[in-house]
């Protein structure tokens, strides 16, 4: 069994992973209840103020919701993500210590890789479920296209510079499951608690794929 199927199975519940900057936890489970309801199941929480654990704690007693944490880069990062719920974890590259903390946490992970050589490295590793990053400055989906060619077996999520304009370039690529977006979750609308707004934004990019 591959070392990420289960990520594959997170990442196969949506077309779009939103990618969540929260800075007050409050705001936490009503954003991720709005996600969920809109049709985005799949959460990455990153690791990036000081309200991201409080805000993962939060977000797990949501009903149908899975929430991982992102930015994951030390096994410090791993151990505490863990301990506040975390289901799954993303990291924009990947170490061997990383690597090593999430296994031993028994934390399923999405590692980032934006070359061939960091893919074959990670497939050669037991993971075939990839976090491509920074997809637009990497390339952007003609980049990912061409790394598909030669290594079919790998699959991606893309994340940096997806939008709602660029979207279905990636999703309509063989090797994508999905992609992670922030747009779902813009910062007023967060700030303004317009759930219903951020709900009807994750809706529309819950049929991205159809």
């Amino acid at each position: 069994m591959s070392k990420t199927q289960r990520t594959r199975e997170i990442c196969a519940l949506a077309p779009i992973v939103p990618v969540l900057v929260v800075d007050d936890a409050s705001q936490a489970r009503p954003l991720a209840e709005a996600l969920v309801a809109g049709g985005l199941p799949a959460l990455e929480v990153t690791l990036r103020t000081p309200a991201a654990l409080d805000a993962i704690r939060a977000m797990s007693a949501v009903s149908g919701g899975v929430v991982g944490a992102g930015t994951l880069v030390t096994p410090e990062d791993v151990r505490a993500a863990k301990e506040a719920g975390a289901q799954f974890g993303v990291s924009p590259g990947a170490t061997d210590a990383l690597i090593a903390a999430c296994e031993a946490e028994g934390l399923p992970l999405l590692p980032g890789a934006a070359t061939a050589s960091e893919a074959m490295a990670l497939l050669e590793k037991g993971y075939d479920m990839l976090k491509f990053f920074p997809a637009e400055a990497s390339g952007g989906a003609p980049a990912l296209k061409a790394i598909g060619g030669p290594l079919p077996q790998i699959k991606f999520c893309p994340t940096g510079g997806v939008s709602p304009e660029n979207a279905r370039d990636y999703l309509s690529l063989s090797n994508v499951v999905c992609a992670g977006g922030s747009w779902v979750a813009p910062k007023q609308m967060v700030i303004d608690g317009d759930w219903a707004g951020i709900e009807n934004l994750a809706r529309a990019a819950s049929k991205l794929m159809d």
